[in-house]
C-alpha cells in the first residue's frame, strides 16, 4: 500500500502508526476508498476509540491524484461518518516532518487544533497530534 510506503519512507520505525491489513480489518476499523476512473486514488479509515472519539486512520491521496480535492472530499465523507456514528471528537496522530505539512495543513482548514497524544500514543517529537470537536448532525424532521 503506497500509504504504509510513504510513511516508512518519511517516520522512523517506533513513529510508523500507519494501519497495514491486519489493523485496517479490525473490528473498530471502518475503511473507504475514493476511485477516479475505475481507479484508487485515496483511502482512509475512521477507529472507535470509545463511545464518544474516533480517530482518521490512513488517509492517503496517490501523488498523481493530489491537488484537485480528493483528500478534502476524503476528509468531509470521514467527518460526515463520525457524526452519523454519534462521535463527539475526531482526532488524528500525523508526521511532524515536513512531508506531512500538506496533510496538516488540511486538517488545520477542516477545523482541527494541536492537542496531546490521545489513545495508546506516547508524545514524540515526530507526530502532531490533532483534534476536532463535532458539532452534532442537524435533525431533519420538522418541528411539532
Amino acid at each position: 500500500m503506497a500509504h504504509l510506503a510513504f510513511t516508512a519512507f518519511h517516520s522512523p520505525p517506533e513513529d510508523m502508526h500507519a494501519l497495514d491489513l491486519d489493523g485496517l480489518l479490525d473490528r473498530s476499523v471502518t475503511f473507504f476508498s475514493y476511485r477516479a476512473d475505475g481507479e484508487l486514488v485515496a483511502v482512509g479509515a475512521l477507529k472507535r476509540l470509545d463511545s464518544s472519539h474516533a480517530e482518521l486512520k490512513s488517509m492517503h491521496v496517490a501523488e498523481a491524484a493530489r491537488r484537485h480535492g480528493i483528500g478534502r472530499e476524503m476528509l468531509g465523507h470521514l467527518l460526515r461518518i463520525a457524526r452519523e456514528r454519534g462521535f463527539d471528537r475526531v482526532s488524528i496522530e500525523t508526521g511532524a516532518q515536513p512531508a506531512f505539512a500538506a496533510a496538516r495543513a488540511l486538517y488545520a482548514r477542516a477545523g482541527f487544533t494541536r492537542c496531546g497524544p490521545f489513545g495508546q500514543y506516547a508524545p514524540s517529537p515526530h507526530s502532531r497530534f490533532m483534534t476536532l470537536e463535532l458539532a452534532p448532525v442537524e435533525d431533519d424532521q420538522p418541528a411539532s
